[in-house]
């Protein structure tokens, strides 16, 4: 039998990894006090990324004692749906005004305060029996919180873009997808956890802070409380140690070869700033890779817990009890695979791993719709690689190649974007599947898969040869070669 501190300590051994890599890979040679103050720059911007993670998909943990499907379907595709239109604004108002480290401030009292406000709805409704459209509002809060969940994801990206090279950026991309993947294990496992041990017959110091003693129910709000608080003493520290350039920090100024290069005095407007993914072909193409990952790893992040909690997994029950861990783990392993390869195979093309991730995932959904009632180990594990591939995916597009070709001075704006797009995918799967899975059974699940993994394949070969001009010829200067 496995110990409980098991599942935490290898989390934690993930990040050490994570963090080992980080100083490794430093192929500019920067000195060793840049490498310590971007690191101190990017943890704590990082691991607040990853509570406000644990705020987004806690609602998911909460749905069976709270909703039906169809019910977390719509709640969860119009929250999906606001964060990808919310970028439209946010991502230009960061860009022009308020910078990545004020725009993470915003984000993570805003996320604060929304989660605190589901728990109260919670709290109203399971406790006092309040009569309201349950749908209707956990719409509304939802909606509120992906809006500010918004600021967050592009402001990470946006400091970045400032501290990371071209070159670096693969590795910075697969961080990324690793903060994510915390985020994920944060909101699965210990939203499990928060709930297990708030129950009304439960004990422990959970249970003493928010079950009553006279009215003794099931504390289900405290899935909301929980991140909330952790997310203030975050911004504590983000409010001390993140500087967004490192000229801020008394470096000289780093030229990261991207689409800036050379534009950095150039004012944008905010209709430049959206013609840089509206205009653009290539961008547009990007967006679209991102759209059907967010389908990917939407679909399984969000269905297929529920679906082993509702059709029994003999022998693999335990990929279900610990999903958030599993999808820790390998979702870390995806966005490093993706990284890598595209920075040391590729140099520094986000196209060719973007398509074998896709290729991988149609092979997994194949599988899985094969024996989806049959084989509960491999349906377990192809639901796990999907999710691995479509982390290392959204690692390249939205962490990375969005970065890239938008460049310093429109970060947000086309991280945001493209990253929305991913949101728009995921929304598309939550409503579709929410009724499908309701009228037509699960094995709509991978079926649902197939053709947008066949679609995001095609595309991501469109743009195989696609880099920055600045980068093509940074790497024609420093290794002597013409791409």
């Amino acid at each position: 039998m496995v110990p409980n501190y098991f599942y935490p300590a290898t989390v934690a051994l993930c990040l050490a990894v994570v963090i080992a890599v980080y100083f490794y890979n430093n192929p500019l040679d920067h000195g060793r006090w840049f490498m310590m103050r971007r690191f101190i720059n990017w943890l704590p911007l990082g691991m607040t990324y990853a509570f406000l993670c644990m705020g987004r998909y806690n609602i998911i943990v909460a749905q069976k004692p709270l909703m039906s499907k169809e019910d977390l379907g719509i709640i969860f595709g119009v929250g999906t749906w606001v964060y990808a239109l919310s970028f439209l604004v946010n991502g230009p108002l960061i860009d022009k005004k308020l910078g990545g480290k004020r725009g993470m401030l915003i984000s993570v009292i805003g996320v604060s305060l929304s989660n605190i406000a589901l728990g109260v709805l919670t709290w109203l409704i399971t406790a006092r029996h309040l009569k309201v459209n349950l749908v209707a509002s956990f719409s509304l809060l939802y909606a509120i919180n992906m809006y500010f969940q918004s600021f967050g994801s592009m402001s990470i990206i946006k400091v970045k873009a400032y501290w990371f090279h071209v070159r670096e950026r693969g590795v910075f991309g697969a961080i990324f997808g690793s903060l994510i993947s915390i985020g994920v294990y944060f909101a699965f496992d210990w939203g499990a956890s928060i709930i297990a041990m708030t129950k009304a017959n439960s004990t422990g110091l959970l249970h003493d802070i928010f079950v009553s003693t006279t009215n003794p129910v099931d504390a289900t709000w405290s899935i909301f409380y929980v991140p909330a608080v952790i997310l203030i003493f975050w911004l504590l520290l983000d409010w001390w140690l993140i500087k967004d350039t490192p000229e801020e920090c008394g470096f000289p100024h780093l030229d990261t070869c991207d689409a800036s290069s050379g534009l950095m005095h150039v004012e944008f407007s905010v209709l430049d700033l959206l013609k840089k993914i509206f205009a653009s072909r290539l961008m547009l193409l990007i967006a679209c890779v991102e759209l059907t990952g967010g389908v990917f790893r939407y679909s399984m992040t969000q269905w297929y817990s529920i679906f082993a909690g509702e059709v029994k997994q003999p022998g693999a029950e335990y990929i279900a009890q610990h999903w958030g861990w599993f999808t820790c783990i390998f979702g870390i392993a995806g966005g490093f695979a993706a990284g890598l390869i595209s920075d040391r195979l590729f140099q520094s093309r986000r196209g060719p791993p973007a398509a074998m991730l896709c290729g991988f995932v149609l092979i997994m959904a194949i599988v899985m719709s094969l024996v989806l009632f049959t084989q509960p180990q491999i349906v377990g594990w192809s639901a796990i690689f999907i999710v691995m591939a479509s982390i290392g995916i959204t690692s390249l597009m939205s962490g990375t190649a969005a970065t890239d070709f938008g460049g310093r001075k429109a970060t947000a704006t086309c991280m945001g974007i493209v990253n929305g797009f991913a949101y728009v995918g995921s929304g598309i799967q939550s409503i579709s599947l929410g009724f499908l899975i309701t009228l037509q059974g699960w094995h709509w699940l991978p079926i649902f898969v197939i053709p947008f993994a066949v679609i995001g394949g095609a595309i991501a070969i469109w743009i195989w040869h696609e880099l920055p001009a600045a980068t093509r010829k940074y790497i024609a200067e420093k290794e002597g070669k013409i791409i």
